[in-house]
């Protein structure tokens, strides 16, 4: 079957839930160091900003944020110090050995998508990858041992710079289409939750203007509850207004999208 378009998606909170592991271990990290623990809506607003897409430097930062908010003289703790604590908290073990042996948040999460979506997605002309900045142990975790991937394509942290730099991006989209990317090509999407993601597609559009690129982003899960609906509404504007093109209500909603009419 001809391809009609390559997707890449980000992993936390696109294809599995990252409230009760990623940001709960931010919670607890900055809890650690000031006493004080940032809210969902916390978090969710500091993402807002568009620049905060890696949770180590986020939680470093909300840390700062509070001292100085509340004229304290806190010592802030080094980076590395906040790493080490983030992912005693996330995999409770050594992320370089068997997930067998770890025993933190990362075993709370809750995957959005299964093995079939993908299948689904190829069956329809579909190439489709993964630009995630989360480590490699993380993301190899989810995608290979909990939703079944054979060595999908990937580009995790230490990869290429963070987002919304998009040279991982653009990277993998080149390995993917082998190097073709322009006018002629086929579309080439992007699934995030993040205006860091939306970001990513806005800059990759500058550096190669010839090639359509497609911005979609959807409202991170723990905002899909009834009870979050002014909430998530608000998220979404604020996607709309950094330039998604187009806004997801469930993940799945994809194999029922043409991208050639964007």
């Amino acid at each position: 079957m001809k391809n009609i378009c390559l997707i890449l998606f980000d992993i936390d909170g696109v294809i599995r839930s990252v409230e009760n592991s990623y940001r709960l271990s931010l919670k607890k990290t900055v809890y650690k160091f000031t006493g004080w623990e940032p809210s969902y809506v916390d978090i969710d607003n500091a993402k807002n900003e568009g620049t905060w897409n890696n949770d180590w430097d986020l939680s470093l930062e909300l840390i700062k944020r509070y001292s100085k908010k509340n004229n304290l003289n806190l010592e802030i703790p080094p980076r590395e110090m906040i790493v080490k604590c983030f992912e005693k908290f996330y995999f409770g073990g050594d992320p370089n050995k068997d997930s067998k042996y770890w025993s933190g948040f990362i075993k709370n999460e809750e995957l959005l998508v299964d093995k079939k979506f993908f299948d689904l997605l190829q069956s329809k002309g579909i190439i489709w990858g993964f630009v995630s900045g989360a480590e490699y142990a993380s993301a190899k975790f989810v995608l290979e041992k909990r939703v079944g991937l054979k060595s999908p394509p990937l580009v995790s942290m230490g990869d290429a710079p963070d987002k919304p730099n998009p040279k991982g991006f653009i990277n993998l989209s080149k390995k993917l289409l082998g190097n073709r990317l322009g006018q002629s090509n086929i579309p080439i999407a992007y699934v995030g939750d993040t205006i860091a993601d939306i970001n990513t597609i806005i800059n990759a559009r500058k550096e190669i203007p010839s090639q359509k690129f497609i911005s979609i982003g959807i409202a991170p899960p723990h905002l899909h509850l009834d009870s979050r609906l002014k909430e998530r509404n608000s998220y979404e504007t604020n996607l709309r207004n950094a330039g998604a093109d187009l806004i997801l209500n469930s993940i799945n909603d994809l194999q029922h999208i043409h991208l050639d009419s964007f």
